[in-house]
């Protein structure tokens, strides 16, 4: 496939070294409104370069465009690259609110091109085997999952772009927070209610000011500008229809890189730590209640879980008090995540079928974004279908 990538900051150098390491795809140019930026990778990846995204998307020799600008690039870069007829991956988040998002899966199925959201951490090794394990019955259905994100920031950070709300269009919550918010959906489905307090402890990260009109070749939007402060910290709970339950907390003053996921089911429970690098090596632990009424003399099936054999069989299952039996999966080595993930994308579009982590998932997010946002401004829990019965259905529908 022929690739550009609009954004060379620190997510586009790393997508960049992704296409370019794969014989079967091209990068062909980048761009970024930093020209020395732009320059440098351009001569690393053997590329062309130029500070003019709308140079990117008028091309015809271009098959996908990745987006890692700013986040208040993201809609319309990402539109007006949907509506020249180019799959696009679009970074996380999927814009500063559901609304840009909206837009740009809307865009998308209307074009007939592919939308994917740059949820990457999908792909880490421990969260997808996690994620086959829960599939497969492992520790029965999930119950609840708790997660801790963060990292401490840098010196400088709160002058960094990340601080600037007419940029950002959010804190931690919309950094950080859109990652645990995917996996929470992954591994549990649709929520129904939400509940959020986000605080800003440490940062001097800026405010709303006023509304801006910014231009683009494609459209021309609005910034909405709510009177609150942009957060470092967020603390969020989310119920299901069915009541089960996840929790997170999300920090930029986590001093420690901290990222841990925890998955508990009726019959056992997956924790992931870890991410590599400097959140230290990935780690799956996978605890399974002792069963008491388990026959040492029966077979049972490889890679099927005894508990559902025993229901299968109409016994109870019973089980011992206690710590309960644990294995511990390391996965050392580089975080392939990103290499991952792009070849599943490019399947998809040679395949012609929704990726994973598409636009309507991305969208599915950014409404619980602005749902929790709610939330934290109003003191109350906020239920999705009550705010957001005056959105138009933007579902992805197959076209007849």
């Amino acid at each position: 496939m022929k690739v550009a990538i609009i954004g060379c900051g620190l997510i586009g150098k790393r997508r960049a070294h992704v296409v370019h390491e794969l014989p079967s795809d091209e990068l062909i140019i980048v761009a970024d409104i930093n020209e020395p930026c732009a320059i440098d990778l351009a001569k690393a990846m053997n590329c062309l370069a130029t500070t003019d995204w709308r140079e990117v998307v008028s091309r015809d020799d271009l098959d996908v465009i990745i987006v890692s600008t700013t986040n208040n690039y993201l809609m319309p870069v990402t539109v007006a690259s949907l509506e020249r007829g180019k799959n696009v991956l679009c970074e996380k988040p999927l814009g500063r609110n559901s609304g840009e998002a909206k837009k740009m899966v809307n865009v998308a199925w209307h074009a007939g091109v592919l939308l994917k959201t740059g949820f990457n951490h999908r792909h880490h090794s421990a969260i997808w085997k996690a994620y086959e394990l829960c599939n497969q019955g492992a520790i029965g259905p999930v119950t609840f999952i708790r997660a801790v994100y963060g990292h401490g920031g840098r010196p400088g950070y709160d002058k960094e772009w990340r601080a600037d709300p007419d940029l950002a269009g959010g804190g931690e919550l919309l950094d950080q927070g859109v990652h645990i918010l995917d996996l929470c959906c992954w591994f549990m489905g649709d929520f129904t209610e939400v509940f959020g307090f986000t605080s800003t402890y440490y940062w001097n990260l800026g405010y709303f000011q006023s509304s801006k009109n910014h231009q683009s070749s494609a459209n021309s939007y609005q910034l909405s500008a709510p009177s609150r402060q942009l957060e470092d910290n967020a603390f969020v709970l989310l119920r299901t229809a069915d009541g089960r339950i996840a929790q997170f907390h999300t920090s930029w003053t986590q001093w420690k890189n901290r990222f841990t996921f925890e998955i508990f089911g009726e019959v056992g429970y997956l924790i992931i730590d870890g991410l590599g690098g400097n959140y230290g090596v990935e780690t799956l632990r996978i605890g399974k209640r002792k069963l008491l009424n388990l026959k040492e003399d029966k077979q049972y099936p490889p890679n099927q879980p005894i508990v559902n054999q025993l229901k299968i069989n109409n016994v109870v299952p019973q089980y011992a008090g206690g710590p309960p039996d644990e294995e511990i999966i390391e996965f050392p080595g580089p975080d392939l995540s990103w290499q991952k993930e792009w070849q599943e994308f490019a399947s998809a579009i040679q395949e012609r079928r929704q990726p994973l982590a598409n636009g309507e998932e991305g969208l599915r997010v950014m409404r619980m974004i602005d749902a929790i946002y709610e939330s934290c401004k109003s003191g109350h829990v906020v239920y999705l279908d009550s705010f957001e019965k005056e959105l138009v259905n933007s579902r992805v529908c197959q076209k007849s």
